[in-house]
């Protein structure tokens, strides 16, 4: 194979505007790193792509040669695909321009651009799109597995919000899809992940938000934890759809507004989003306030664009991670006892459980209307086992799926993609539902061989 590469590298760095990264290159190491710590793969190639031009000459070079291909957006995905072992890695983090159209309300962004890219273009003219939490997430990975966050209950998924988009397909030809140019690869793209193609430009409708929106933390004592989540599921029944508040369970880290003899201890976090006018939103949120005896809080008006970065202390890159996700179409008492008992034994300081409210504009969108199938869902649980050291591996992968057993027969059908590990290919038919076999027609069309495979694979 390394022979076969020296023949014929020459005629791929010819072709490609973007820079070929090769093993015994000084910067391999850092250009092959990603946000999951436990990924540790070594491709043949890196392509670091300029042009969607760059895509397509990648993806013919590797199937005229019998590599493996891999596609890395920002490299954030749990599970680890976006990096391959003696193939082509198709890296697009270098392609990250993102350009607004404020009239039309429309964002033009490349698929190497992360969500802090995205954010602060669009910020410059009072709009956003629904996004995720972490602002080092990439929008390619995020989309095209369907894509929350905040606005969601407001405005949809983030596919909800996706208008066109342009692909190049598993032949190399570059194509543009929407709902009248290509529908079923549109359809497909919208949380089938990447198994149809490599995406060179989102287009994205945008909505008026902020630049200041209401958000911040309330942490109670972890002895309370039953008592808040049994008040968060009655107050989340009948929150207004600006209004989004999450709960996090974690070991508290050292946060200015809490007593030092706090940090370290177990705690139960409501993280608080409005957007919408701050006075209306301090009186919609007083009631979170007597769900307990907090040990502080820090809530107040502050730009969208600080409060997409709040919690990007706590999932640095560079740690090793593991997760394992539910569904819930409501919060029954015995999963709530089985949040807060596993939160009671965290086997590391970053390890944390957390329960985002997505019950909103998504639930009125037809269960067939996009690849993403479980529309009825209305939270999305994460167990996130999160740590450093490799000799924790066994103890925290055991107690998140541990976790993940105790709450599943309270759980709603199907899954996540974008929370789905390596390991989950059996519950990929389950995440689509009855939306699988219109995919995996889409994908004999499109990639009849699977050269996208690197994903939760839909096998034609």
């Amino acid at each position: 194979m390394t022979i076969l590469l020296n023949e014929t590298l020459g005629k791929l760095k010819t072709n490609v505007r973007g820079h070929v990264v090769l093993p015994e290159d000084p910067p391999y190491d850092e250009v092959r790193e990603i946000w999951n710590a436990m990924i540790d793969r070594r491709p043949a190639a890196i392509v670091q792509c300029a042009t969607a031009d760059d895509v397509a000459h990648t993806i013919l070079f590797a199937r005229e040669n019998g590599l493996e291909i891999s596609i890395r957006g920002a490299g954030h995905n749990i599970a680890g695909n976006a990096l391959c072992d003696r193939g082509v890695t198709i890296d697009l983090s270098t392609m990250k321009n993102v350009r607004v159209d404020p009239q039309k309300r429309r964002a033009y962004v490349e698929p190497g651009a992360t969500l802090a890219d995205f954010d602060k273009v669009a910020q410059m003219h009072g709009l956003a799109t629904p996004v995720g939490i972490n602002s080092t997430t990439g929008i390619a990975g995020l989309t095209l597995g369907g894509g929350f966050g905040w606005l969601t209950r407001k405005y949809g998924m983030t596919i909800d919000n996706l208008v066109s988009a342009a692909v190049v397909t598993a032949d190399g030809n570059q194509i543009r899809t929407s709902e009248t140019e290509n529908p079923d690869l549109f359809w497909a793209i919208r949380g089938g992940g990447g198994n149809f193609g490599v995406v060179t430009e989102f287009e994205f409708a945008l909505h008026p938000v902020g630049p200041e929106i209401l958000a911040g933390l309330i942490v109670f004592p972890f002895s309370q934890a039953k008592q808040v989540l049994t008040q968060y599921r009655k107050f989340a029944q009948s929150a207004p759809e600006e209004l989004n508040v999450w709960v996090v369970l974690r070991k508290a880290p050292p946060l200015p507004f809490l007593p030092e003899h706090v940090h370290g201890k177990e705690v139960i976090v409501l993280a608080v989003f409005y957007a919408g006018d701050i006075a209306e939103g301090e009186k919609l949120i007083e009631p979170l306030r007597s769900f307990g005896d907090a040990y502080g809080e820090h809530i107040g008006p502050q730009p969208y664009v600080v409060w997409q970065q709040a919690f990007d202390p706590l999932l640095t890159k560079g740690a090793r991670n593991y997760w394992k996700s539910h569904n819930f179409i409501e919060l029954q008492d015995g999963a709530l006892d089985a949040i807060a008992q596993f939160a009671g034994k965290l086997p590391s300081q970053a390890c944390e459980i957390f329960i985002a409210l997505i019950a909103g504009a998504s639930n009125r969108i037809s269960a067939d209307a996009t690849a993403y199938y479980h529309r009825d869902a209305k939270f999305v649980l994460n167990v996130h086992g999160r740590w450093d050291d490799p000799a924790q591996d066994r103890i925290c992968i055991a107690w998140a799926r541990e976790f993940f057993q105790v709450s599943a027969p309270y759980a709603s059908a199907g899954a996540y993609v974008n929370f789905m590990t390596e390991e989950e290919g059996d519950r990929v038919a389950a995440a689509y539902g009855a939306n699988y076999e219109r995919l995996l027609q889409i994908k004999r069309r499109y990639d009849p061989e699977n050269i996208f495979h690197l994903n939760q694979n839909i096998k034609p």
